[in-house]
């Protein structure tokens, strides 16, 4: 009897244990935990930490609640001016309602990689298929990304997912038409290049026209300008000395004076000699008279 009730003793503890242990719902930060009765989804505890189930009826999900990465295959897709290129991608996506998810995708990261597939891929062709190549060439820096991610809108919301990013690994060329594409390209370029700069030459040309004008005019107005503050510094110049020598006396100064300049001027030079006649105003100032 001491045997059995041990051994009962010994059941029920057992049990106990197992019955307390399966009733304990460990949460860790990066997942979802998600507490099924009865083929249902119950509740989900998203905090971290530790709760509580029925034991025995209710069973617990996990579903991963950080950022996760998909890398898509490489896939040939063509552009408006029908060009094929080559396009490998990624994208970060995560789940945001875990309940929309299990009921749709039956909880499975594969079958949700397998929709964002289809979903990015047929997104990421219906864009470029709008686009020109030299625009998807060029909408490498972030452009096309967004283009793809608008596109894609809130088709996702219905499976509880939400798409983060979608980024381009390479972008690029088939090998049999690349340089082909590139020579056309560089042609084009060269063509605008060319048509700026004559553009650029051009109006250049205009400004300097424009400029010389305006200078030649202000010369114009500046030399006229000149002409007449000469014209009536001479006439304040005349008036100031016909004031000066009004009178008799200062007029025989003044005859003295200009009688002396005309002889300095004209005895410059190397061994002149001046011969003057006795009436002559010169002759008459070193005469006395």
């Amino acid at each position: 009897m001491k045997k059995i009730k041990k051994f009962t003793l010994i059941a029920i503890l057992l049990l106990l244990v197992i019955t307390g242990a399966s009733s304990i719902v460990i949460t860790r930060e990066n997942e979802y935990s998600l507490i099924w009765q009865f083929g249902k989804i119950d509740y989900v505890v998203s905090t971290p930490g530790i709760s509580f189930k029925i034991p025995f009826v209710q069973t617990t999900d996990k579903l991963p609640k950080q950022t996760l990465i998909y890398d898509l295959s490489p896939s040939d897709v063509i552009t408006s001016d029908k060009k094929t290129m080559i396009c490998d991608s990624y994208i970060l996506w995560r789940i945001t309602d875990p309940i929309k998810f299990s009921q749709t995708l039956n909880s499975s990261i594969m079958n949700a990689e397998s929709r964002l597939d289809a979903i990015v891929y047929n997104s990421t062709k219906n864009v470029i298929s709008r686009t020109p190549q030299d625009e998807v060439i060029s909408g490498r820096n972030g452009a096309l990304s967004q283009a793809v991610i608008d596109n894609i809108g809130t088709s996702l919301d219905q499976y509880g997912i939400e798409l983060l990013a979608f980024e381009t690994k390479k972008l690029d060329l088939p090998s049999d038409n690349k340089a082909a594409v590139y020579e056309r390209m560089i042609s084009e370029r060269d063509n605008i290049a060319a048509t700026y700069t004559a553009e650029g030459s051009s109006e250049a040309q205009k400004i300097r026209n424009t400029t010389d004008m305006e200078i030649t005019v202000l010369l114009s107005e500046a030399e006229k300008e000149a002409e007449i503050l000469i014209a009536e510094g001479e006439a304040e110049y005349m008036r100031i000395l016909s004031e000066a020598y009004n009178d008799e006396s200062k007029q025989e100064f003044y005859s003295f004076v200009r009688s002396l300049d005309a002889l300095e001027v004209s005895m410059k030079g190397g061994n002149k000699t001046v011969i003057l006649t006795p009436d002559s105003p010169i002759a008459q100032v070193f005469y006395g008279h």
